[in-house]
């Protein structure tokens, strides 16, 4: 599932040089949300993800930076606790690769498609980076709540495979920030990544809940 969400960060390092929203008590629509996260790379942003397990009595919280320097390309850098680098790239044609380079191990590489979700995945969110919708419907059911003060957009997968590994992907923002990205797996914990000005008072909590409530936007400021 990391890897699935690093497909998902190709939209999330998109949002913050996006237009300042007006009228932030307008209500939105998934339309409003495509235009403000459809972006040109290259892009970058903190991140601050929450790995949660019944063996753990807290989350484990990795911390580090996405990059995405051309439109072909991702770089997840993880720096806390352990140091790795993950790399994602596509053709034109689709098809593409993802290298893991960990601090004193050797880089592996494998091609997406020994991957089918993630491979989809990151199709998919080529079309929310670019706005189109029509092309994300086709793999997801899309519904977008809320206002442009605080909003929240739930992709939901229609079909196989993707619909066998994964429930649903909640996006919460505020005004023109994608701030967190919860994924839920049809097996095991959800999956939280904070971004941007999430990710830097993430720094200064410690509960589960006041990470929670920092994720869904009902912590102020």
């Amino acid at each position: 599932m990391p890897m699935l969400l690093s497909a998902l960060m190709l939209a999330a390092v998109t949002a913050s040089a996006a237009p300042q929203a007006a009228d932030p008590g307008a209500p939105v629509d998934s339309d409003w949300v495509l235009r403000i996260l459809a972006r040109p790379a290259p892009m970058r942003t903190n991140f601050v993800e929450l790995r949660a397990s019944r063996l753990l009595k807290a989350p484990l919280r990795l911390s580090g930076e996405y990059q995405r320097p051309d439109e072909d390309t991702l770089v997840r850098q993880v720096r806390v606790p352990y140091v790795e680098t993950t790399t994602i790239t596509t053709d034109a044609s689709g098809a593409g690769q993802a290298t893991v380079a960990r601090e004193g191990k050797a880089p592996r590489s494998f091609a997406l498609s020994r991957v089918p979700e993630l491979a989809r995945l990151q199709a998919s969110f080529g079309a929310l980076l670019s706005g189109d919708r029509a092309a994300l419907e086709r793999h997801y059911a899309v519904h977008a709540e809320g206002t442009r003060r605080k909003w929240k957009m739930t992709l939901t997968p229609k079909a196989e495979p993707l619909a066998e590994k994964l429930r649903d992907i909640a996006l919460y923002g505020r005004g023109i920030e994608l701030r967190c990205i919860e994924t839920r797996p049809v097996e095991g914990d959800i999956q939280r990544t904070l971004l941007a000005g999430a990710a830097r008072t993430a720094h200064e909590i410690n509960s589960v809940d006041g990470l929670v409530a920092l994720c869904r936007g009902k912590q102020k400021p």
